[in-house]
C-alpha cells in the first residue's frame, strides 16, 4: 500500500503507522487524514495484525492542522467544512472503535489535532521533552471532536482545564492527568513500546482484548444495572469462545500459552 504522507509497515503482528511529514512537523491536512483512515482500515482488516503503534517521524509527533490547510478552510463553505470535519470525525471514530489495541509513541510535541490522536490511543508513552495540549481556543477555533473522547478518558474537570485554557502541558502532567500512560526517556521509548506491543501479542487473547476494549467504551454510556447486564452477557459468551477454552486448559495444566 503506497502512501505519500504516512508510512505503514507490519512486523510480528504489529502494524506501525508513522506520520511522515517531518518537514511540516507532521501537521494534518485532508490527504493525510485520508491516508490515516486507509491505514487503520488496513490494520483492522488484517487478521495477522494484533496491535497498532502510532508515531511521528522527525522532531514532532504532530503539530496539529497544517497552515495551508487552515487557510483553505477559510475559503470553504459551511457544507464543505462540515464534510471535512466529518472526515476527521470518521478517523477518530475508527481509531476509537478499532478492535485492536492502539499504542501511541509520542517522541515530540503533540498539539491540537495531534494531541487528539494521542487521546484516542488505548495506551500511550511520551518522552519527557514532549509537550501536549489542545490550543484551538487560542486561534478562535474549538476542540470539538476531541472533547467527546477526552471527557470520557480523563473526566470533566481535567478536560475543562486543558480545553478551555489551551495551554500545553508537560508529559509528566499529561501522565498525571491520565491523558497518557507513562513517560519514558527518549533512548528507551522505542524499546518500551515494542515490549508492550509484544506482551499484548504474546500474552493476551486477541478476542479478550477486542471484547474488553469494546466493553470499556460501552459501559460508560449505560446505567449501572444495564452495564452489569451487558457485562454478564459478554462474560457468558466469552466463556464459550475457543480462546477461553484454550486459556483455561493451559492454566489448569500449568502450560505456558503463546497467543
Amino acid at each position: 500500500m503506497a502512501f505519500s504522507f504516512i508510512q505503514y509497515t507490519v512486523s510480528e503482528r504489529v502494524a506501525t503507522i508513522a506520520l511522515n511529514r517531518p518537514e511540516k512537523r507532521n501537521a494534518l491536512n485532508g490527504p493525510m487524514v485520508a491516508e490515516l483512515r486507509a491505514a487503520f482500515r488496513a490494520a483492522a482488516a488484517d487478521e495477522a495484525v494484533k496491535v497498532v503503534v502510532l508515531k511521528g517521524n522527525g522532531e514532532a509527533f504532530c503539530a496539529g492542522a497544517d497552515l495551508e490547510y487552515l487557510q483553505q478552510l477559510q475559503q470553504n463553505t459551511y457544507d464543505e467544512n462540515l464534510a471535512d470535519s466529518r472526515e476527521l470525525m470518521q478517523l477518530f471514530r475508527e481509531i476509537y472503535d478499532l478492535d485492536k489495541i492502539v499504542i501511541g509513541q509520542v517522541e515530540g510535541h503533540a498539539v491540537a489535532g495531534g494531541c487528539g490522536l494521542v487521546t484516542l490511543c488505548d495506551l500511550s508513552y511520551a518522552v519527557p521533552e514532549a509537550m501536549l495540549g489542545y490550543t484551538e481556543v487560542k486561534i478562535g477555533f474549538i476542540p470539538a471532536l476531541v472533547a467527546v473522547f477526552l471527557v470520557r478518558k480523563i473526566g470533566e474537570g481535567r478536560s475543562r482545564e486543558l480545553l478551555l485554557t489551551g495551554k500545553l502541558v508537560t508529559a509528566e502532567k499529561a501522565a498525571a492527568d491520565g491523558l497518557i500512560t507513562a513517560v519514558v526517556p527518549a533512548p528507551e521509548i522505542t524499546r518500551k513500546v515494542a515490549k508492550v506491543a509484544a506482551s499484548l501479542c504474546n500474552e493476551a487473547s486477541a478476542n479478550s482484548l477486542k471484547v474488553t476494549k469494546k466493553l470499556i467504551g460501552t459501559v460508560l454510556d449505560l446505567p449501572v444495572a444495564e452495564g452489569l447486564a451487558h457485562a454478564a452477557i459478554l462474560n457468558a459468551a466469552t466463556r464459550g469462545h475457543d480462546d477461553c477454552k484454550r486459556g483455561i486448559a493451559a492454566f489448569l495444566n500449568k502450560e505456558k500459552l503463546n497467543w
